[in-house]
């Protein structure tokens, strides 16, 4: 792999869709190694727009508008980084050889919707998951509840990305209610969602699991260590690594995450959520990117899970080792404002071992991740510990 030189005729250039935090770490992991970047968002001064070399507001889910940018741009690599998008146009632009799709445009329109993804794992590889179905009708998830999901259960939009419209049922009661909020949470305005059985597991998992090019030329899959996490309403909140597991159970995590990405493609970075109970795993989503659990990485690993994904982009070398314990903890707006300030950043940072990143979001919600503490320790908890109390010392303020 040839790296040019930025802002020149050589520059080897990435095009980012979808600018967030997580963008930004891929921005700026992709810079240190000499790439030239265009980070694309549906809004203005996004947290990659302010690292990268040039911004564009676009709504990805036009298809004319995505293909007008990437042929004024001409980028070598388009790295989606969010689920709203054009990606039957991805699958054009990369048919018609504009640009290498990350990991492949079908990877990316398989992981992008629930239902691809679901039907690949369970229906196709055989692989086990909670229970489920898709409806695209009121009367379609009721018969679906009634007639096997049972209660309680979980609704979901096909596409969608953090919690967002995603509802826990109890009774019948809910159905209604969380139809609508479904409908209202997906990234892309549609008719369809899904609907999942509980699954009683001790602990989830993420595997963020690598698929980058030997010196040889072939491909080959590496595991970082099982990232253990609690989330919220759909949204995680807290992260450790490692998790502890046992190694039988690890195995099989392995087994699964590597059916799951091989059966994908491409090369980079995925972040494979799985369910544990006892000896048995099962196959919650993958993300064909860096995933926001992962962010603990950049506290406890040679490499992160974003300069893995940047390695892996440009076909270079990966260590997917650890290096210490760690934790992350989010940090939450509080408040709905725009241009917020954050106090007590120092008494943050006194905590031993630990680190910020703020991500810089111009618009603050009460529940939107707008920061989080890092932390390392002598162990997990150690660690755990750390990262809250950093991320509780921080306030954000008008």
């Amino acid at each position: 792999m040839n790296i040019g030189t930025p802002l020149s005729e050589s520059a080897t250039r990435v095009m980012l869709l979808g600018a967030g935090e997580l963008g930004k770490e891929v921005i700026i992991a992709l810079q240190r190694l000499g790439v030239e970047v265009i980070a694309v968002d549906r809004y203005e001064n996004a947290p990659g727009h302010q690292v990268a070399h040039r911004a564009h507001v676009i709504d990805m889910t036009d298809g004319a508008a995505l293909r007008a940018l990437v042929e004024e741009e001409r980028p070598h690599f388009i790295v989606p980084e969010i689920e709203a998008i054009a990606t039957d146009m991805l699958a054009q632009i990369e048919s018609d050889g504009l640009a290498t799709v990350v990991p492949s445009a079908r990877a990316t329109q398989l992981t992008m919707n629930r239902e691809g993804i679901r039907r690949l794992a369970a229906e196709e590889l055989d692989l086990p998951t909670s229970s489920y179905a898709f409806a695209s009708s009121l009367d379609e998830l009721r018969a679906a509840i009634d007639n096997g999901i049972g209660y309680p259960c979980f609704v979901k939009p096909v596409m969608s990305s953090s919690g967002k419209g995603q509802s826990r049922l109890e009774g019948p009661d809910d159905v209604a209610p969380a139809w609508e909020f479904a409908l209202s949470g997906g990234r892309v305005k549609q008719l369809r969602i899904i609907v999942e059985g509980l699954v009683d597991f001790d602990y989830e998992i993420t595997l963020l699991t690598v698929r980058a090019k030997k010196s040889n030329g072939e491909m080959e899959t590496r595991f970082c260590a099982p990232v253990g996490h609690v989330q919220q309403a759909g949204d995680y909140v807290e992260s450790w690594q490692p998790q502890p597991m046992p190694g039988s159970v690890l195995v099989e995590s392995r087994r699964i995450a590597a059916r799951v990405t091989e059966a994908l493609g491409g090369c980079g970075l995925f972040g494979v959520e799985l369910f544990i109970k006892g000896e048995q795993v099962l196959f919650s989503e993958v993300s064909p990117r860096p995933h926001d659990t992962g962010l603990v990485t950049l506290m406890t690993q040679w490499q992160s899970e974003f300069e893995l994904h940047a390695r892996a982009i440009l076909g270079l070398p990966v260590d997917a080792r650890l290096r210490n314990a760690g934790a992350s903890a989010v940090i939450y707006g509080g408040m709905d404002a725009t241009s917020i300030q954050y106090t007590d950043i120092e008494q943050a940072l006194a905590v031993p071992g630990t680190d910020l990143r703020l991500f810089g979001k111009p618009e603050s919600f009460v529940k939107r991740r707008m920061g989080v503490a890092l932390a390392r320790g002598e162990d997990v908890d150690e660690a755990r510990e750390r990262a809250r109390m950093a991320a509780s010392r921080v306030k954000p303020t008008q």
